[in-house]
């Protein structure tokens, strides 16, 4: 019998971790596909996120709304839903994290418990299980796409969205993902773990005058479509329109990511488009009737995007959705 290689053990400590995990759990059929948890609000980067929204605040003139997550839930349960109908998340353990991230990674953080973040990769993950028995999920944080196996950046402590593809394919055997990056910035080194064995499709709409001027992790986007700063609404639905229908001759995708940052909104100095928030409603409406003519689950985070305006308009796409009958609630 020949031994392991150092890839089949890799392989085998991974998928130890994914069945022995916690974050995948059944939800009452009374809730909504809808995710969140109050600790989302609490912590950002290792650090209080007052404290991180005065600095940005200082350093970028960027308004930033450092309860931006428990606005969205506010706003849902007073005109769409019940709090009792909200799915709320579990932590993410140190081994659920060591499935993409490296120990080193953890132990170099100040600290590597940082609540939010593993609350939000806890609310990812169980999105796609949601999404593959409902038919969609959201979860009202997560999208934390600039985060690798070594490295954070771009606000982002853990890879998510990583994690998320980690515990879909080995759990409810999807092998072909399809990742709708919408926000603003490039999402860059998310899918460190490329897996040849699976098949990965990325679409990724972006400025390519801002940050993270990654052109080596380009190289892994299938479909970059370059957004300009300036651009209108008229030219960025028209260019997603181009863009779904390239996606579409692609691939057959079991799981569609959207990451539905809203750092493109008309006003943010970070993404430096002008979409207005009539704009970022149709946007998400192209989006699931995409998903849902093809009858493709669809999981959506929020991602980017801190602006005082940004929760609201979040919560009033939600509710277009809903009145669109593009999502049930009930």
């Amino acid at each position: 019998m020949e031994p392991e290689s150092e890839t089949d053990t890799v392989d085998s400590v991974r998928l130890r971790r994914i069945l022995s995990s916690k974050l995948y759990f059944d939800v009452d059929a009374a809730k909504a596909p809808v995710i969140y948890s109050s600790l989302y609000d609490i912590a950002f980067f290792g650090v209080e996120k007052l404290d991180f929204a005065m600095l940005i605040q200082f350093y970028f003139k960027h308004p930033f709304d450092s309860s931006k997550w428990g606005r969205i839930y506010g706003f849902l349960t007073s005109e769409l839903l019940d709090k009792k109908q909200i799915v709320e998340s579990l932590e993410a353990t140190r081994e659920d994290l060591l499935v993409v991230h490296s120990e080193s990674y953890l132990d170099s953080l100040k600290n590597s418990l940082n609540v939010a973040g593993i609350v939000e990769v806890g609310g990812t993950i169980l999105a796609a299980k949601l999404a593959k028995e409902r038919g969609w999920a959201i979860n009202l944080g997560g999208g934390l796409h600039h985060c690798s196996a070594e490295r954070g950046g771009g606000f982002c402590v853990y890879a998510d969205i990583s994690l998320c593809i980690h515990f879909a394919f080995n759990i409810m055997n999807i092998s072909r993902v399809l990742i709708i990056d919408l926000d603003a910035h490039q999402g860059n080194v998310m899918l460190c773990f490329i897996l040849c064995r699976k098949s990965l499709y990325i679409l990724d709409m972006h400025n390519p005058n801002i940050y993270p001027f990654d052109f080596q992790a380009r190289r892994y986007i299938d479909q970059q479509v370059q957004i300009r700063s300036g651009t209108t609404t008229s030219q960025y639905l028209e260019k997603l329109d181009d863009a779904l229908r390239v996606a579409d001759n692609a691939l057959s995708p079991e799981l569609i990511i959207y990451n539905a940052g809203t750092d493109i909104l008309d006003g943010d100095p970070l993404g430096r488009l002008k979409i207005t928030p009539a704009g970022i409603a149709t946007r998400g409406e192209k989006v699931f009737v995409f998903a849902r003519h093809r009858n493709v689950p669809l999981v959506m985070l929020t991602s980017g995007g801190y602006m005082k305006s940004n929760a609201r308009i979040i919560a009033d796409s939600f509710i277009s959705l809903s009145n669109k009958s593009l999502i049930a609630m009930a």
